[in-house]
Formats: structure tokens, sequence, C-alpha cells
């Protein structure tokens, strides 16, 4: 299916328990030519020309986080075609974090393979940034995948270096780019 043969009708909601099943609905395969690597201390693009072929760690994996997230009051937003189909969702944990409390964390973000570049991950960042306002939150924390496709995108949603790195988070990927987004 080319971009320009969609044409959709989407609408954005919370997400429930009931609908943790519904992300097995999203194709979150994808292609990854350039990534970002550490090397000698300095960040360096490499052709890494890897495909990865689903969820990350499995759909399994990110059901459960979802479910921890829905079940400990964070926020699930997902983006729904006209017959409830699922297309891409975002989670925000629930708990502050950093010196003086002022991140969330932006858990999960991903869109079906066929909608990406469409504007949802664009709509679910800017849904879940009003909502980090309501929770508290100055600054949205986000441990990015090292892809330049990813950090593109979040670069252009004006997202920058964190200025604080947690520890815990960096450790469980070295790999990742860890961003914020001042509120």
């Amino acid at each position: 299916m080319k971009k320009e043969e969609i044409s959709l009708s989407i609408t954005y909601r919370q997400l429930e328990i009931d609908d943790i099943d519904k992300i097995s609905e999203i194709d979150a395969s994808c292609y990854i030519k350039y990534a970002w690597r550490l090397i000698n201390n300095e960040r360096k693009m490499i052709d890494l020309d890897y495909h990865e072929t689903g969820f990350p760690n499995g759909v399994k994996y990110h059901q459960k986080a979802l479910k921890e997230t829905i079940s400990n009051f964070g926020y699930a937003i997902g983006a729904f075609d006209q017959k409830q189909k699922l297309l891409g969702f975002l989670t925000l944990n629930s708990k502050l974090f950093g010196k003086t409390n002022q991140y969330l964390l932006l858990d999960q973000l991903f869109i079906s393979r066929p909608y990406r570049k469409l504007g949802i991950g664009k709509m679910l960042f800017h849904l879940a940034v009003k909502q980090a306002i309501i929770m508290g939150a100055s600054k949205i924390y986000i441990c990015a995948g090292s892809s330049a496709d990813t950090i593109a995108f979040y670069r252009k949603l004006g997202c920058q270096d964190a200025v604080e790195i947690d520890q815990t988070l960096f450790d469980s990927d070295p790999r990742d780019f860890h961003l914020e987004f001042v509120l």
C-alpha cells in the first residue's frame, strides 16, 4: 500500500486494559539503514543495514509494559482507524523522577509500518505533552532507539539531549539516546 493511497479517519483515545491485545495489530517491523553508535566517546552514524521483524523484545513484553502503565495510572493513548484497528500508541509512565522530579518517561511509541509518516506519531506526542503537564512534569524523558530515523523524528519535534541521565535507564540499553522535551 502506497502512502498516497491511505485515506484515513483517525481517532485518538486513551487505551484501557481491554485494549492491550490490540497492540498485536501493529506491524512494528522496520528497516534500519543507519544508526548512531558511541565510538571512541563520540557519536557516529554507522551503516547498520538491519531489519527488525517486529516489536523489540516481542509483543508480549510490550503488552505487559502497557498493562503496567495503565494499571499504575500512567497515560496510554492510541490512534485508531474507522474500523477500530489500532494504528499506533504511546505511553507515559506515571512516576515523576529526576533530581527535582521533573521528568515523566515516554515509555513506548509505536506506529504500524504502513501508517508511518502520516503525522500519527506527531499527534500522539502532542497529546502526551498536554497530559504530561497535567501530570505535573516539566519535561518528558525519552530513551530513543538509536536508528537515524528515530532520532530525526524526536529532534524534529524539538527534543534535545537529556540534561540529566537516569543511570538505570541508561544501563538497560547504553545504545539508546536519552532525550528530553521541555514542556
